[in-house]
């Protein structure tokens, strides 16, 4: 006789907590007592949430359980920086990085999948390929791991994956983060990047409300078809034309990810081809330099050359930063520390 799978209560949006709870014959309002249990004082037991019945507790012990994540390896930069591996319960791993910021502020880099299936030619994550998607749990986990070493003030889903590729469990979570009673994050303190999924990044837009980044990384069809497959699908005129619909609050901008690999992407030419490509967008550019690694033929380039690309940009009312790369000393960059432990493996 097959017994029935627990249910996890980080798997569900607070309007899927509340059907749940119907089930079991509850008022809508025990909803928001859960996730504040939850989320906000960060109870795992139901034993513990006091405020609820203890046959209540009962009944949800029996149909469901709260998963909690410990990282299995962390490693801390003299900058700060925290990278954290977590092994998942069926053996495969993700990571998460938390970036210092002003003051005591801190930004988290999360992924939404274990792998990747976009292929980018740059990318350490593509190589291991695409073998899951993150539940939204699994997504959650990652912040609520994450603020056991202090606060979180920004949330960025660009580690390992995909987040378009993987829609549906990413607007679970983002419904999870946003929610008021639980982790109550701002939409605008919440970034979700895309190597241009065009379908996806519509009804990301029609759904829910997020800051989307979008990983750009050339100028012409020819160079992004190479660096990015994805590009075969939904060429530069296509990508372009999505961003200018994409629904913006009113301050709002698209960020702009370009990483800049030596003698690809990184000429006066291409500065001046991305111009003309931002036309008619709210943007801003983020300048990151590539950031070599082992197996990889891509190079950085010099200082005066991302010099004269940024002040490119900066001359023609582009707002281009050039993103301070953190955590240099440790495996910091998306699929490092995972790379390592599948080495000793």
């Amino acid at each position: 006789m097959m017994t029935e799978q627990k249910i996890d209560i980080k798997d569900l949006t607070p309007a899927e907590l509340i059907e749940f709870l119907g089930g079991l014959g509850k008022e809508k309002f025990r909803a928001g007592q859960i996730y504040r249990w939850i989320y906000q004082r960060g109870v795992i037991d139901f034993a513990d949430m006091t405020d609820l019945a203890k046959d209540f507790r009962a009944a949800l012990e029996q149909k469901s359980f709260i998963s909690d994540w410990t990282p299995a390896h962390t490693e801390t930069s003299r900058d700060g920086t925290k990278k954290y591996l977590f092994i998942l319960p069926d053996g495969e791993s993700v990571e998460a990085v938390r970036i210092p910021m002003e003051g005591e502020r801190a930004t988290l880099c999360i992924s939404s999948q274990v792998g990747c299936a976009m292929q980018c030619e740059f990318c350490l994550t593509g190589n291991f390929g695409l073998t899951r998607n993150l539940t939204p749990s699994e997504i959650i986990n990652q912040v609520c791991a994450a603020q056991k070493d202090g606060p979180i003030n920004n949330i960025v889903f660009m580690g390992m994956g995909e987040p378009l590729h993987n829609l549906d469990n990413v607007i679970k979570a983002l419904q999870i983060l946003y929610a008021t009673t639980g982790l109550d994050f701002s939409p605008r303190k919440v970034t979700v990047s895309t190597s241009g999924l065009v379908p996806e990044m519509r009804r990301l837009g029609q759904m829910v409300r997020a800051n989307l980044a979008v990983s750009l990384n050339a100028t012409t069809d020819e160079v992004r078809d190479r660096l990015m497959p994805i590009n075969k699908k939904y060429p530069l005129a296509e990508l372009m034309q999505a961003c200018r619909e994409y629904p913006l609050a009113p301050r709002a901008r698209i960020t702009f990810e370009y990483i800049l690999i030596k003698g690809v992407n990184d000429s006066i030419e291409d500065a001046k081809r991305l111009v003309k490509l931002l036309h008619g967008i709210k943007a801003k550019v983020n300048l990151i330099l590539f950031n070599e690694h082992e197996g990889s033929d891509f190079r950085t380039p010099d200082g005066a050359t991302v010099e004269a690309f940024q002040t490119y940009l900066l001359d023609r009312n582009i707002v281009a930063i050039r993103r301070a790369s953190k955590g240099q000393d440790i495996s910091a960059a998306c699929g490092q520390l995972k790379g390592k432990l599948e080495k000793k493996k």
